[in-house]
C-alpha cells in the first residue's frame, strides 16, 4: 500500500457535539458503551459497507485509537473527509462524554 495519508486527530473531549462519529469496535464493545447517535461499523466490515457511510467529514472512534487510525488513514486513501478521535472511546468514558449502551445498563468501555 503506498503511504498512508496525514489523517488529523483530535482530542475525545473536543469532538464537536454535531459530529458525524464512526465507531469501528467490535459487537460486544459496543453494546456495552456508545456515543448515542454514532455509527457502528467494526474495522473488519467498513470496506464491504462503504455505501452505510453518511456524507460529509466522519470522526472515527475505537477503544484507544490505534484501530480508528488505520481505519481512518484507509479512508483518507479512499476519498473521505476522516478525523481520528485520539484515545478512542476511553478518552470519551474520561472526558464525561454522554454514552448509551444496548442493554441500558449503566454505559462503560469494553
Amino acid at each position: 500500500m503506498p503511504d498512508a495519508p496525514a489523517v488529523p486527530s483530535v482530542d475525545a473531549a473536543a469532538v464537536p457535539a454535531d459530529a458525524t462519529l464512526l465507531d469501528v469496535r467490535e459487537d460486544d464493545e459496543w453494546a456495552a458503551g456508545h456515543a448515542e447517535g454514532a455509527v457502528h461499523i467494526p474495522m473488519g466490515q467498513v470496506p464491504q459497507r462503504l455505501s452505510e457511510l453518511p456524507e460529509g467529514e466522519l470522526h472515527v472512534v475505537c477503544r484507544a485509537g490505534g484501530r480508528s487510525m488505520r481505519v481512518a488513514q484507509w479512508l483518507a486513501h479512499n476519498g473521505y473527509d476522516v478525523v481520528n478521535v485520539d484515545g478512542g472511546m476511553g478518552a470519551w468514558a474520561d472526558a464525561g462524554r454522554p454514552m448509551v449502551s444496548e442493554s441500558g445498563a449503566e454505559p462503560f468501555v469494553r
